[in-house]
């Protein structure tokens, strides 16, 4: 029997300093009801559900004003319940990320584009996940639409997959900030990877660092490594909270502190406007 998710936070404390205006959430998941989205059998865990109205408390709360949707590991290539979200939130306000297989025909995925979809994610980490070589299939398929690769990958897969991520035909976005655990430091060989990977022009990376933490809850520890990345490619860097973070077994992160966090390491008013706003309207095609 799958694992049962904890619950998302029933309270979230405000950021010291709110998101500017068109401020984007870049990876966030809705889940259920159950009975309209069923889970599929291969999951590797059982999230608790989490709402449209329970995610619009939480921008309200962080200010954010856009979002893009990520398809959980849990509805496999059953995109229903993104594609309904981003109905619900409409396309000035949101973009998805499915997960889709290379047999998928062009019809879907230009019924998909119109939806609001702009990427598809590889999921290297979850049980379950596709094969590495979906990467190379998936990106071909894609590219055509100016869609990008999003790769969810251990840090210690970066080395191994930094010349196949190079020769992708899209661009592609790097979930997590690689899944790199802090306790390696900011100058081990996977982060040296990740940085020449954003070197190219073409990589990106989710500041979405939670995960990698090494010392637990409030994640401090993730500093160095993020700050690193800030500086390295400040104009290919995102943020999301991974709301309802789900598949965390540690003690929830609460989404005002992210946003401070992300406040530190980028530390002037024009470093956060790039983050949160210009660099996923031009990744994810806001007005």
């Amino acid at each position: 029997m799958p694992e049962r998710c904890q619950p998302a936070r029933t309270t979230v404390h405000p950021p010291k300093k709110k998101a500017p205006p068109d401020a984007c959430d870049c990876h966030i998941h809705i889940v259920g009801p159950v009975e309209h989205y069923p889970l599929s059998e291969q999951r590797a865990y059982t999230p608790a559900e989490a709402s449209l109205s329970q995610y619009e408390h939480v921008q309200t709360i962080l200010g954010t004003e856009r979002v893009v949707i990520v398809q959980p590991s849990f509805y496999g290539t059953d995109n229903r319940c993104t594609l309904d979200a981003l109905k619900h939130f409409g396309l000035q306000r949101s973009r998805g990320i499915a997960v889709i297989e290379p047999t998928v025909s062009d019809a879907e995925l230009q019924n998909m584009h119109e939806a609001g979809i702009r990427g598809v994610r590889i999921n290297l980490v979850t049980a379950g996940g596709p094969p590495v070589d979906h990467l190379t299939k998936m990106a071909e398929r894609i590219a055509p639409l100016g869609w990008h690769t999003q790769v969810y990958v251990d840090g210690e897969q970066l080395a191994e997959l930094a010349l196949l991520l190079h020769r992708l035909p899209t661009e592609v976005v790097i979930d997590h900030m690689g899944h790199i655990p802090t306790a390696w430091g900011v100058d081990h060989p996977a982060v040296d990877t990740l940085c020449a990977l954003l070197d190219n022009g073409r990589t990106w990376v989710k500041l979405c660092g939670y995960r990698s933490s090494s010392a637990g809850y409030p994640f401090a520890d993730v500093d160095p490594l993020a700050t690193r990345l800030v500086n390295a490619a400040p104009e290919r860097c995102i943020w999301g909270t991974d709301w309802p973070h789900p598949s965390f077994e540690s003690t929830l992160p609460d989404d005002g502190e992210l946003l401070d966090a992300l406040m530190r390491w980028a530390p002037t008013s024009a470093l956060q406007q790039r983050i949160l706003v210009d660099n996923p309207a031009r990744l994810y095609g806001f007005a």
